[in-house]
Parts: structure tokens; C-alpha cells; sequence
């Protein structure tokens, strides 16, 4: 369960991203922020064969409309929780099922799912909490992939204390450590190739499988 003040933080980054919505599909940032974590997220969708996918903070669901359109999977869902990210994300296609949620309380049933993917906002969720939810929603053999920023410097990192208070950027160490400690057997882990002129931003992404 999400303590009070991690839903005060949910509540504040959400009306953030209500107000930011009609900026985030603008081009530039989509072809040099955005998409190389989705093709290597589309990469391993690709590999695992997933069926039934959800885009956990699927923002106004860029990613989950070209894993509609390359995957053509079976049953494929947006979960967010901005209205205002979600209301361009269904103008966007009807391919997808739009879900209001957290993260951290996924409305899917046990097991339900064989991919969960996140890209950009992993550092803003509970992290130990959404990967035991993301944990609970698949079924055994799914496949999670979780693309993060993520520190060069671990000695940068804030105090544990202060840890998603109000963000976190797990070292790639620590990333192995929550997914080990939701249930995952990691089976790949690597930095987010980028263009020269976009390598300030340090991202990574972790792959999973619930045994």
C-alpha cells in the first residue's frame, strides 16, 4: 500500500503532467528524449513474444500506439494517472485500453498479463512497491522491462531516508536489487544507447522475468 505521503507526491506529479500534457508529444523532445527507450522496450516485447501488454505511465501513449501498430498483441493497455495525458492518449487511438491508475495499485487482476513496460518515470514511483505490483499482475514467464534514469555516480544518490522523496535514480546495482527483491530473475541490463548530443541524460534499462 502506498503510504500518505507517497499519494501526496502522486497527486502533485500528476497535476504536473495534466498541465505539461500539451508539450510532451512535441517532436523534438519525442525523437531525442523518448525514443530510444521505446525502441529498446519495443526490442524486447519483440523477443518475449508478449500477447497482453500494459504501459505502466503511458503519458499520452506514443509507446503503446507503436506496440499496437509494430506488435499487434492480443490485448494492449495505457494505465496513467493524468486525465490530462490520458485525454490526448485516446484521442490519440481506440487500438488501446486507457486505465487510470498508479503504479503502485495496477487495476488488473492476478496474473493477468505476460508484459509490463515502463519508460521515464520509474524515478517518481514507490519502486519497490510498482515492481511487487507489476510482480502480481503477470503471469508466471512475463516479462517486465523498466526504463529508468539512472545515476553514473552512486555517491551522488540522497540519503536512503529521503529514496522516492520526491524522485530516484537507482544505480544499475540497485535496479538488480528491486527486481530480485519482487520476484524477478533479471536477464538483461544496459544503458540506453544515445546520439552524442543527447548523452547528459543517463538512462537504463532493466529486464525481468517472474519465475
Amino acid at each position: 500500500m502506498t503510504a500518505p505521503s507517497r499519494r501526496g507526491l502522486n497527486d502533485a506529479v500528476t497535476r504536473l503532467w495534466s498541465f505539461l500534457a500539451p508539450a510532451y508529444d512535441l517532436p523534438f523532445l519525442q525523437q531525442w528524449l523518448y525514443r530510444p527507450p521505446h525502441d529498446e522496450v519495443i526490442a524486447q516485447l519483440r523477443a518475449h513474444q508478449a500477447r497482453k501488454i500494459a504501459d505502466i505511465a503511458c503519458g499520452t501513449g506514443i509507446l503503446i500506439d507503436r506496440i499496437a501498430r509494430e506488435l499487434q498483441p492480443d490485448e494492449i493497455y495505457g494505465v496513467d494517472m493524468s486525465d490530462g495525458m490520458l485525454a490526448q492518449a485516446r484521442a490519440r487511438t481506440d487500438r488501446v485500453q486507457w486505465l487510470r491508475g498508479p503504479a503502485e495499485q495496477l487495476p488488473f487482476d492476478d496474473g493477468a498479463l505476460d508484459a509490463v513496460v515502463t519508460t521515464s518515470a520509474f524515478h517518481f514511483f514507490d519502486q519497490p512497491a510498482a515492481l511487487r505490483e507489476f510482480h502480481r499482475v503477470l503471469a508466471p514467464g512475463g516479462l517486465v522491462a523498466v526504463a529508468a534514469l539512472s545515476t553514473r555516480q552512486p555517491l551522488l544518490q540522497a540519503p536512503s531516508a529521503n529514496r522516492w522523496k520526491p524522485q530516484h535514480n537507482a544505480s544499475p546495482a540497485e535496479m538488480r536489487t528491486l527486481f530480485e527483491g519482487a520476484g524477478f530473475v533479471v536477464s538483461d541490463q544496459h544503458r540506453i544507447p544515445r546520439p552524442v548530443w543527447t548523452r547528459v541524460i543517463s538512462d537504463l534499462i532493466t529486464v525481468g522475468t517472474k519465475t
